[in-house]
């Protein structure tokens, strides 16, 4: 009877202390992923800002699969996502300068997280704002954005 009490507190204690080091692990995990996706978003604020759309779409999976919900509706892919931004923003005056605030971010599993944020950009003649969500994948060990919603 003592020796099967003793297992059963010793198996209590390890699963315990298992539970405590994958939270550990967890938390850990979602910090550096959390500090690998700003970088990414603030890699891409930068390119903007020096009218760099080809390093701008950087953050973005270059796939087919890349979907990208706008004010023009639904486009699929990288290469149109990216013909499109050029098209919309043609020079670094169309273009001005680009500011993102994250004010969620959700890890949903360990290859995604879904982010909600706000953008600004500030122009000579205007200051055109709003908001996105934005669906990160972890591709080939580097975090991608795999959906973008923004509106305006």
């Amino acid at each position: 009877m003592k020796y099967t009490f003793y297992l059963l507190f010793l198996t209590l204690l390890f699963s315990c202390s298992l539970t405590k080091i994958t939270d550990k692990k967890m938390k850990t995990s979602f910090e550096e992923d959390k500090i690998a996706i700003e970088k990414v978003m603030k890699a891409q604020e930068n390119a903007w800002n020096s009218g760099d759309i080809d390093a701008f779409m950087l953050g973005y999976v270059n796939s087919d699969s890349l979907v990208f919900i706008g004010s023009r509706g639904l486009t699929y892919g990288w290469q149109p996502t990216l013909e499109n931004y050029k098209k919309g923003y043609p020079d670094k005056s169309a273009m001005g300068k680009l500011h993102f605030d994250i004010l969620e971010l959700k890890q949903l599993s360990t290859e995604y997280f879904y982010m909600i944020g706000r953008y600004e950009l500030t122009r000579e003649k205007d200051k055109p704002s709003g908001y996105f969500s934005l669906l990160w994948q972890k591709v080939k060990g580097e975090w991608k954005i795999i959906a973008d919603q923004t509106c305006g």
